[in-house]
């Protein structure tokens, strides 16, 4: 039945191990247990359909906020606070924040003054350009008045927080100014905010834009389709009430739609996912390296190789990887995830993982830092439309090496079973059976391309074929 032995290296554990866990190589050098991953159990937010998503997270009242345009009751702009407990979520009472239909919501998270911005497109006053502020305050939220940021109709609005200035900066397309790509700074006081004056950043019809806040450099970055759709980048400076911006820097010469951008803080990139229409409309992410008021990017680089729609991004600080969710027109229009790693200026993926194994749109992410969870918001198709939302952790298997041969207890030392060795730690295995790691972590003989981990060799004993999975 074959024999342990051979192929071992010791390694400090983190955390106890038992004989025959799985085992992963952390980035300092330790081993733990493989905790695999996923997406925990889907929760209703809204009992009808729910277009126009947006979420952030309060990390003052550590809640999740989505917001949303409620079609079950006039298209009323309505937000909702969320509670992540281990791998669930669970929801308050919805709240009316606009009597009217509200479009392009779009959220960020004021720090400095502990409130939640919401900016939108009020259709029941001309469609302006509106925002408002929000307070949470245990499983609920209340607001302020609503401010117009813009007194024209507004489309593709994105909101982000600028910490080093203590500002919020709104991006927008200004129907009134040929569709030219806008900006303006929020200051946020008390229950109100109030702006400073519009400045133009792209003086042609703009769309998609999204706008993220890069802490290290202590810029702003707005990803857009431009000039003739092109993939577009522009990097803006907060001054008081105002914003500057640099040269604004193509990174795709294609068309380009459903921007999303994140702030990569581990290796301090933005990270840029979008459908490529040049490229068969394939899901792509590119990575910018911000220096002064610029921005360079090295290749692209396709995460999905089928259309792709409603892509949203957010970094998961705990993993440090990047989490891009997204419509899979190319699996029956599936809620699909895939998790990326941000190497210099270039971005590799693993293999996408279904969150909804149904048509879902309107998708909406936030990295709750509390719970270590990345919240996914969307429409569910499946079940009448209805406001959704679940949990996903970055699956870890990729970094599996080997098995503990025995058990261990945290800070000691421990003797890793890896190629070409036998871990005597299994229970229930099958003789001769092949076996790969699910995305939980767990060990199946079902087949799963570039997952085998061993062959069995007794019920207790397994030969480790590889050491790594792609």
């Amino acid at each position: 039945g074959g024999v342990g032995g051979g192929g071992t290296v010791d390694f400090t554990a983190s955390g106890s191990l038992s004989n025959g866990d799985l085992v992963k190589l952390n980035s300092n050098g330790t081993v733990s247990v493989v905790a695999g991953g996923g997406a925990g159990s889907a929760t209703v937010f809204e009992t009808g359909q729910a277009l126009d998503i947006g979420s952030t997270f309060d990390s003052n009242s550590n809640k999740v906020v989505i917001a949303y345009r409620d079609v079950g009751n006039s298209n009323y702009g309505t937000a909702v606070v969320g509670t992540v407990s281990g791998t669930s979520i669970s929801f308050g009472t919805p709240v009316v924040f606009e009597n009217a239909e509200a479009n392009y919501n779009s959220l960020a998270f004021d720090s400095n003054s502990n409130k939640v911005v919401i900016a939108y497109r009020d259709s029941g006053n001309a469609s302006h350009g509106t925002a408002i502020v929000g307070t949470v305050s245990g499983t609920s939220i209340s607001f302020g008045s609503p401010t117009v940021f813009e007194s024209a109709e507004t489309n593709y609005i994105s909101t982000t927080f600028d910490s080093n200035s203590n500002k919020v900066v709104i991006t927008y397309q200004d129907n009134a100014n040929s569709n030219h790509g806008t900006a303006v700074v929020g200051t946020v006081s008390g229950t109100s905010i109030s702006f400073g004056s519009a400045v133009v950043f792209e003086a042609a019809n703009t769309e998609y834009t999204n706008a993220v806040f890069d802490s290290n450099s202590n810029k702003v970055v707005i990803a857009y389709s431009g000039d003739n759709q092109y993939g577009t980048a522009i990097v803006g400076t907060v001054s008081g009430t105002s914003i500057s911006f640099g040269t604004k820097v193509v990174f795709e010469e294609a068309q380009s739609s459903y921007m999303s951008a994140t702030f990569e803080s581990n290796s301090n990139k933005i990270v840029i996912a979008y459908q490529d229409v040049g490229n068969s409309y394939y899901g792509t992410a590119i990575v910018g390296n911000v220096s002064g008021t610029s921005i360079s990017f090295g290749e692209a680089v396709v995460f999905e190789s089928a259309r792709t729609f409603d892509t949203s991004t957010t970094f998961d600080s705990n993993e440090n990887k990047v989490v891009i969710a997204y419509k899979d027109y190319g699996n029956n229009n599936h809620g699909t995830a895939v998790v990326g790693i941000v190497s210099g200026t270039s971005i590799s993926f693993g293999s996408p993982a279904v969150f909804e194994e149904a048509n879902t749109d309107e998708i909406a992410t936030t990295f709750d830092s509390n719970s270590n969870k990345v919240v996914i918001a969307y429409r569910d198709h499946g079940n009448s439309y209805y406001g959704t939302a679940l949990t996903f952790t970055p699956p870890d298997v990729s970094e599996w090496i080997g098995f503990a041969s025995a058990d261990v207890s945290d800070g000691a030392t421990a003797t890793i079973n890896v190629v070409s060795s036998v871990n005597e730690g299994q229970s229930g295995l099958t003789t001769n059976f092949k076996y790969y790691v699910t995305d939980s972590g767990t060990l199946t003989t079902t087949f799963l391309s570039g997952r085998e981990v061993g062959r069995a060799t007794a019920s207790t004993k397994l030969l480790i074929t590889q050491g790594s999975i792609s």
